[in-house]
């Protein structure tokens, strides 16, 4: 009898060290947060699963997070519902803090702008599904559904800001089909945009972006459903707006904000872009499909990662011990691409 108690205490002492152990060990590799955007709510889901497994601090959707494209508000509900009822999106949310925006095809249609009919709608259906109800009041006290969020890591604070680039979305400027250019192997469907008018943010978020930028942080997460980095490639990205481009970077800089980096979704495969036009480079780490696949790379002079065609999921590691922080893009054949950069390098000269 004896015997028996001391195996079992020495059992549970073993499976506390290894517990303890194993909490010193994710902690040691940082601060994590795993994101991914493009996932049809029909389909298995199951690289949900391995960022699961990264032990993240936290998951942001950004974007297509389900397929409605709809001008019908119970299609739009029903594919989320659909989504709740994926084994491995339950598993996920069970285990790890989800964060989320939207893009085209969960706000409602494809490539749609501030002009789509049931934005209202849709709204009241994200926020029932991704909003905690506790913090629905905050974003219902405002149009659209940008969020920002602040997280704590051994002393030093991690923002995250999640933009709307939907709701207050200028029209896109079409491309007169009898444009053609070698350098695209494609027919594109879009050209920059230099109206005064013309805006991804609006005035509002714009506004609300600027009081967001002058927290102080030791790093800043900029996550954008459509890419920021890019060069222009005639599909939607924030090369369409170069003005609004622009007017980011100059928020960032006279705000003296360092240490900011984007995430960004919406093109069916994985990459990291840098755009230098600015007071240090500012990263865009794209993940895209954790379901849906392109047949293709748009082509993209800012590339420095990728292009990964698999279906894949992002991790951004933030490692303050070490000053440096880790872009990483996972399929289901484990790590794809890993890019160190020291914070130095993110820092005004």
């Amino acid at each position: 009898m004896f015997s028996k108690l001391l195996i079992l205490c020495l059992v549970k002492y073993i499976i506390s060290t290894l517990s303890i152990l194993l909490i010193f060990i994710i902690k040691a590799q940082g601060f994590s947060i795993a994101f991914g955007s493009c996932l049809h709510q029909e389909k298995e889901l199951g690289l949900l699963l391995s960022a699961k497994r990264q032990n993240p601090n936290a998951f942001i959707f950004l974007g297509d997070n389900v397929y409605a494209d709809s001008n019908d508000s119970m299609k739009i509900n029903a594919a989320y519902q659909s989504l709740a009822c994926n084994a491995n999106f339950q598993a996920l949310k069970a285990s790890v803090p989800i964060f989320a925006t939207w893009d085209d095809h969960d706000y409602g249609m494809d490539d749609a702008g501030k002009y789509y009919p049931l934005k209202a709608a849709s709204k009241r259906i994200f926020t029932s599904f991704f909003i905690p109800v506790k913090q629905q009041s905050k974003i219902n006290s405002h149009a659209g559904i940008y969020q920002s969020y602040c997280f704590r890591f051994r002393g030093r604070k991690i923002q995250l800001i999640l933009l709307d680039t939907r709701t207050f979305r200028s029209d896109l400027r079409r491309i007169n089909k009898d444009i053609k250019d070698d350098y695209y192997p494609y027919d594109r469907l879009y050209v920059p945009t230099n109206q005064i008018d013309s805006s991804i943010l609006g005035d509002e978020q714009w506004t609300w972006l600027e009081e967001a930028l002058s927290v102080k942080s030791a790093l800043t997460i900029i996550a954008s459903s459509t890419q920021f980095a890019t060069e222009y490639n005639g599909y939607e990205a924030w090369a369409n707006f170069p003005k609004e481009q622009e007017r980011l970077i100059n928020l960032i800089e006279s705000n003296k904000k360092e240490h900011v980096v984007l995430i960004s979704g919406d093109v069916h495969y994985g990459e990291l872009s840098a755009e230098c036009n600015a007071p240090y480079p500012l990263y865009d780490l794209t993940s895209s499909g954790i379901s849906e696949s392109w047949g293709f790379a748009a082509p993209n002079a800012h590339r420095e990662e990728g292009p990964v065609m698999e279906n894949n999921y992002g991790q951004i590691r933030f490692m303050p011990w070490k000053r440096k922080i880790s872009f990483e893009i996972y399929t289901e054949k484990g790590l794809r691409f890993q890019r160190l950069v020291d914070l130095k390098s993110l820092e005004f000269k």
